[in-house]
Order: C-alpha cells, then structure tokens, then sequence
C-alpha cells in the first residue's frame, strides 16, 4: 500500500514493483502450503507407524513375560517331578536291597530245613530197612558200609534166638516199621512243601527283580529327559528374559520418539485447516487485488486517493 501510494503522490502509473511482489507473496504462500502438506503427511505416516511399533513391541514383551513365566513354572515343575523320580529310585533300591537280604535269609533257611528232613528221612529209611533184616528179610536191601555205620547206634537189637520170642517181637516191629513209614510220609510232604515254597519265593523274587530292574530303567531315563527339558527351559527362560530387557528398552525409546514426534507435529496437525484457510484467504485476496492492481485507471486511482484525504 506504501508502494501505491508513492506511485500515486510521484503521478506514476506503473504498479510492476507492486505486482511483483504480489506475485511474490502468492507464490510463498503456496510454498507454505506444501511445505505444510509434506510435513502434515510426514507427521501422519510416522505418527502411524510410531504407534505401530509401540503397540507391537507392548506386545513382545507381554508375549515374552508369559514366557518367561510359562519357563519358570514348567522349570519348578520338573525339579518337582526330578525330585519324585530320584525319591522312587531310593526307595526301590531300598526295597531291592530288603528282599534280596529276606530271599538270602529264606534260602538259607530252606536250604537248612530240607537238608535236616532229607537226612532224617534218610536215617529212618536205613533204621526201617535194618529192622526190615530181621523182621522181613524179603524187603531188605543190603546197606552201604558208611551206612551201617551210620546206623549202628540207631538199629534195632537181634531178635532173640526162640522161635516164641520172634514170633512176639515181630507183631511189635511191625508197629515200629509202620510208624516210621508215617514219619517218612511226613518228612517227605514237609520237603516236598518246602521245596514248593521255595521255588515260588525265587520265582516272585526273580520278578520282582526284573520289574524293579526295569522300573529303575524307565525312571533312570525318565530323569534324563526331564533334565534335559528342564536344561532346555532353562536355555530358553534365559534368552526370553534378555529378550524381554531389550525389547521394553525399545517400547521405551519409541515412547520417547512418539512423544518427541507429537511435539513436533501436534501444533501443526491441530491448526492445520486454520492455516490453510487463512493462507488460501491470503492468496485470494492477492490475487483480486492484484487483479484491481493490473486493470486500473490512473485517474480512478487519483479520485480513490483523493477521496482517501477527504
């Protein structure tokens, strides 16, 4: 307006300075405007973006402080199931080391009682075959000598020489013999039921032995994998919680950056439409006025003026 002014006061015409600077300030103004474009789509995608990467990294570390737990938790539940298996392993050993001391002391008391009644049963048979000489020579068998020595305290006496004193004394042997049949009948049932016993308790303990063999085994390997799951979880807690360090450190920072970010573009974003239409009203009147400017007449800028002092 200055400018004009001066033209009219110097009676010139020409309003080229005027317009070019017009054209000037309409062209800063567009320059304005795209710069506030740029930095407005700048802002946006990076805002976006920005809040992307906030919303995945939150997620990270929830995802990775559930692993962690989810590590520690499967971790205290193998020492839990390592401590069970290695508490079994004892007990069974324990458990072995009983029945192996009970079968040695049940043999050792079989083995005792079947030589007793074996060697009882052979003493009577040689006493009854030795009254068997004189009382039914027909059922006696000749013995070994070590066995008429054996028997020489036991055996029965002589019969006497009469005929009387025979005929009384065999009604009596016979008593004898059968007794000692019966005795013989007994030891043997009590051998053969010893014998019985003891093959089924060596049975039950060799069972028992190879299920308790087996048993340690499946539990033996059982703790080795357990161990070596629980080695892996461990591996895993480790990196998961370096990883869960690191990525809070991250959500941290680009907290910070948005934060930044906003401070840089919330001005901007907020008076964006304002700006525009202010500047979009600038150019417009500029535009008009250079119009005005560029077709005028002197004169009637003259009377304007003139009319300005009145």
């Amino acid at each position: 307006m200055n400018l004009i002014t001066l033209a009219l006061k110097g009676k010139k015409v020409s309003f080229d300075k005027v317009l070019t600077m017009i054209d000037e300030m309409t062209a800063l103004l567009k320059r304005e405007q795209v710069d506030d474009n740029d930095k407005k789509a700048y802002c946006e995608d990076l805002i976006d973006k920005t809040e992307d990467k906030v919303k995945e990294l939150e997620l990270s570390v929830s995802d990775l402080s559930k692993a962690v737990a989810d590590a520690k938790e499967g971790i205290a539940t193998l020492k839990e199931e390592l401590e069970s298996l290695a508490d079994g392993i004892r007990a069974l050993d324990k458990q072995v080391a009983e029945a192996t001391e009970q079968r040695k002391e049940e043999n050792a008391e079989a083995t005792e009682t079947l030589a007793s009644n074996n060697a009882a049963k052979e003493i009577m048979g040689m006493a009854k075959n030795r009254m068997n000489k004189f009382y039914n020579p027909k059922m006696y068998k000749a013995p070994a000598k070590a066995e008429d020595a054996a028997l020489a305290q036991v055996a029965p006496p002589p019969p006497p020489e009469t005929f009387g004193a025979y005929a009384k004394k065999g009604g009596e042997s016979g008593g004898v013999i059968n007794m000692i049949d019966t005795m013989i009948a007994d030891l043997e049932k009590e051998i053969t039921e010893v014998e019985v016993d003891e093959k089924n308790a060596q049975e039950e303990y060799e069972q028992l032995m190879k299920d308790s063999a087996e048993k340690r085994a499946g539990d033996s390997k059982a703790i080795e994998d357990k161990e070596g799951a629980k080695a892996d979880l461990e591996a895993r807690l480790l990196k998961d919680e370096e990883s869960k360090t690191s990525t809070m450190k991250e959500a941290m920072a680009t907290h910070q950056f948005l934060a930044d970010v906003h401070g840089d573009c919330d001005w901007l974003l907020t008076n964006f439409e304002a700006r525009k239409q202010a500047r979009a009203g600038e150019i417009d009147a500029l535009t008009k006025g250079k119009a005005v400017l560029s077709g005028a007449d002197f004169s009637l800028l003259q009377k304007t003026e003139v009319h300005r002092h009145i």
